[in-house]
């Protein structure tokens, strides 16, 4: 098979940015791949959480809790909603897609359909938590602090160390392309000069 666009070793030249040799195509297919995969493991989650929020308006305690309980199951239930409609929208979005050649579309919108879901995912969980805490401690404080440690600890594992990593593996690129340009430079980019001085 013929290459083209062949570099000066006879190879096609397909690297994307994140160094992998692959067609536009397999790339979305990949990343398409990968999106599938985190929605099986959170999507699961998401269904049997609203699965047992549902169930907890048919017990028979449900009618002696305070308004305040009520409106926060409400909460919880709506969250919950929304959290797993997102999750599973990317799959009916493919059904609808499948085979018109639109997946760089498709991964797009699945992106930020799966993002809705994982915010909204756990603020369903931290709901769903407090009214438990409130009815099983009986001490709102209580409740009101273990939920709120808990939500902390969903920001920092769900949003603050992905930057995090995002951050650190950024600034070791851009100091492995200084230290390319220096080697390219001879070395006089550590001293700041410039050829011709």
């Amino acid at each position: 098979m013929a290459h083209n666009d062949s570099d000066s070793t006879g190879t096609k030249d397909r690297r994307t940015k994140d160094g992998r040799d692959e067609t536009p195509q397999e790339r979305a297919d990949r990343v398409w791949s990968e999106m599938l995969q985190e929605v099986r493991v959170s999507q699961t989650g998401a269904q049997i959480l609203f699965g047992f929020l549902i169930s907890v308006a048919f017990m028979p305690r449900f009618a002696a809790l305070p308004d305040f309980d009520k409106n926060l199951y409400v909460a919880a239930v709506v969250l919950g909603a929304i959290a797993t409609g997102a999750l599973v929208a990317p799959v009916a979005f493919h059904r609808f897609l499948a085979g018109r050649d639109m997946k760089p579309e498709l991964i797009h919108v699945a992106a930020r359909l799966i993002s809705t879901g994982l915010v909204t995912l756990p603020l369903t969980i931290t709901a769903a938590l407090l009214l438990l805490l409130r009815t099983a401690t009986g001490s709102p404080a209580v409740a009101w602090v273990l939920s709120a440690g808990v939500l902390l600890w969903f920001t920092v594992t769900w949003l603050v160390l992905p930057q995090l990593v995002l951050r650190r593996a950024a600034a070791r690129q851009r100091a492995e392309g200084r230290g390319d340009v220096e080697a390219s430079r001879g070395g006089q980019g550590r001293t700041g000069g410039r050829p011709g001085r």
